[in-house]
């Protein structure tokens, strides 16, 4: 019998928050438990064998039975809900990891709600036509000047004018899920990559020619093939398919002379022909030696080519371009030095960077690598365009989770729901409340978009709530009258209950030099972990300088503390409710770090007051 296999993931917050401890089942179809097992800290689990048919069945297009053996996964924690997906297909040989995103209880809630989710086989084995349709030529009805990934695409999930709900996933993911989705991930390379090509730049034409936003509908794409492509939320992802997209996410077809993304259609080219691709075809045309290119160029114009783009939205910082490795200098280091150092708070298992800022040494390389470990990324400690741009979008979701919660306290929520009725055309502090709830909520319920807090009832605050209400079984009315305002309320310190808050970790320090080490006291009260953090270093740097064995400390002893000369920072001007301490939380440093800086003496802050915060 042949073997695949499966790695669970169980996360939360866009992969914010790993959850450990939480019980996988593996059962086979016929609900007999084939595995049970729980997840570490990094929120995974290992990787599973499991028997499934021989691989050559999957390459013949002539095979009328199921090339693959379907598996089924219960996920369950103390304080969330639980996840069922089921029909997981296991192909011969290949490794899949499954993304398990559990959502918190509500405070009150009695009993878990079971979320189901059913994979089924890709769409390639489909029998019904699809009737795709948009423009593949001429540029005179495209709306946007240039070709962007959209960061996040928003997904409808469903036929387009239906009342489904839409989630929100980063480029990268929405291309591995419907690569997943779409085709056998067994087929050779050069198959598979021409599918996705294809499958890519499907997606930014329909972004390029906003061809649903132009309809009035608040999402790019849908997950209907009759119409789109197949999209299944929370379904397993191929290693062959993940480690090709990682490469090419940004990359797409058109046709030389002009910028708009090729109109790529497709259809199995079996059970279904069409004007475009045939999926079935490029495994033919590849088993003949054909690129990736040229099998494109069979099924559309010769003209076409392949061009990049690295324009993309909400990011924080763009790929430089060369890949950073060991021996590697400048700003581009220090910036993912920076990057792990904060994401290391809520994955630990990352090792501590204790080299220079801006020099990538050993410990910036082993941060690399294991953060590649834990992301299903080549861990070859390379930072190259799939590993930047994931350090990135993983720094913004912790950081947004941290500023949520830093805003939570200036906004002084309370526990009673505010009385007030708000609808679309409500204005003021109570606007304001509802907004910041939803943005909260927005992170762990996937479907719940998050709106501007501009204390302004516009109607993206409207489609928010009418998310909630839809997720929460209210009348989805868009208004927030008791039931509403209750149910955020509960939602809402139901996740401040149930999900781990990450501890501090410390940041990067330099390696020890006469020219940035200082002389240190011991008083009472202190300890290795206070000083690491009060000086921007670690507690094993300190060991290691001072010849320490243990973590104990003596009051009067004298430390030697490695403290950076060239400490990275971003400027700040103080808005009204900001302390220090808000402000350290927000930006994982230290109320005494931010004074030390600034040169303050005291803990008073003024409104338009500029300060330098260490990152």
């Amino acid at each position: 019998m042949a073997i695949g296999f499966l790695t669970m993931q169980a996360r939360t917050a866009h992969d914010a928050v790993p959850l450990r401890n939480v019980l996988v089942t593996v059962l086979d179809d016929e609900q007999n438990p084939v595995y049970e097992m729980r997840t570490d800290e990094n929120g995974e689990t290992g990787s599973v064998p499991l028997e499934t048919v021989d691989k050559r069945f999957s390459l013949n297009q002539d095979f009328l039975g199921t090339p693959f053996v379907s598996y089924n996964v219960q996920a369950q924690a103390d304080g969330f809900n639980s996840v069922y997906v089921s029909n997981i297909p296991v192909y011969d040989g290949e490794s899949a990891v499954l993304p398990l995103t559990l959502t918190p209880m509500q405070e009150q809630q009695g009993r878990e709600v079971q979320t189901q989710i059913q994979v089924g086989a890709p769409a390639v084995s489909m029998t019904g036509e699809r009737r795709q349709e948009g423009t593949a030529q001429g540029e005179t009805s495209y709306v946007l000047r240039q070709v962007v990934i959209p960061n996040p695409i928003t997904v409808h999930l469903g036929t387009p004018a239906s009342s489904a709900s839409n989630v929100q996933v980063t480029f990268s993911d929405y291309v591995k899920n419907v690569a997943s989705s779409e085709i056998y991930p067994t087929w050779p390379e050069a198959a598979l990559r021409a599918n996705i090509y294809a499958i890519i730049t499907f997606a930014l034409n329909r972004v390029y020619t906003e061809w649903y936003r132009s309809k009035a509908y608040n999402f790019d794409i849908t997950n209907s093939t009759a119409y789109d492509q197949a999209f299944v939320y929370g379904r397993p992802i191929y290693d062959s398919i993940s480690r090709i997209v990682d490469q090419i996410f940004n990359e797409y077809v058109r046709r030389k002379g002009q910028n708009a993304p090729y109109f790529t259609s497709f259809c199995n080219g079996t059970t279904a022909t069409c004007q475009g691709l045939s999926q079935w075809g490029t495994v033919t045309l590849a088993n003949q030696g054909k690129t990736p290119l040229s099998i494109l160029r069979a099924y559309y114009p010769n003209d076409i080519e392949i061009v990049e783009t690295n324009i993309m939205t909400n990011m924080l910082s763009s790929y430089p371009g060369t890949p950073l490795r060991t021996g590697s200098r400048g700003l581009d280091v220090q910036t993912i030095q920076t990057y792990l150092n904060r994401i290391r708070r809520n994955y630990p298992a990352i090792p501590t960077i204790t080299d220079e800022p801006g020099f990538f040494g050993e410990s910036t390389r082993a941060a690399v690598t294991r953060f590649q470990s834990i992301f299903n990324l080549a861990s070859d400690g390379i930072v190259g365009k799939s590993t930047w741009y994931k350090i990135s979008m993983l720094y913004t979701a912790v950081t947004r989770l941290a500023e949520l919660d830093s805003e939570g306290n200036t906004l002084g929520i309370g526990t009673v729901p505010p009385s007030s009725v708000l609808r679309q055309g409500s204005a003021g502090q109570d606007v304001i409340t509802l907004q910041y709830l939803l943005d909260v909520i927005s992170e762990y319920y996937p479907g719940i978009p998050a709106p501007v807090q501009d204390g302004i009832f516009g109607s993206g605050t409207k489609q928010a709530v009418v998310a909630f209400q839809q997720r929460m079984g209210l009348v989805p009315d868009g208004i927030v009258g008791r039931d509403t305002w209750n149910a955020l309320y509960e939602t809402w310190r139901g996740i401040n209950q149930n999900v781990p808050h990450p501890g501090p970790s410390p940041s990067p320090s330099p390696s020890p030099n006469p020219e940035n080490v200082i002389n240190y006291t011991v008083r009472s009260g202190d300890t290795l972990w206070l000083l690491a953090n009060r000086y921007g270093t670690t507690v094993d740097a300190i060991k290691r300088l001072n010849g320490l064995t243990s973590d104990n400390l003596s009051i009067g002893q004298v430390l030697q503390i490695p403290v950076s000369q060239t400490q990275q920072y971003i400027t700040y001007t103080v808005r009204p409710g900001d302390t220090l301490w808000l402000l350290a939380n927000r930006y994982g440093t230290t109320v005494d770090a931010i004074k030390r800086l600034n040169g303050l003496r005291s803990d008073n802050l003024s409104i338009g007051q500029v300060l330098r915060i260490p990152v």
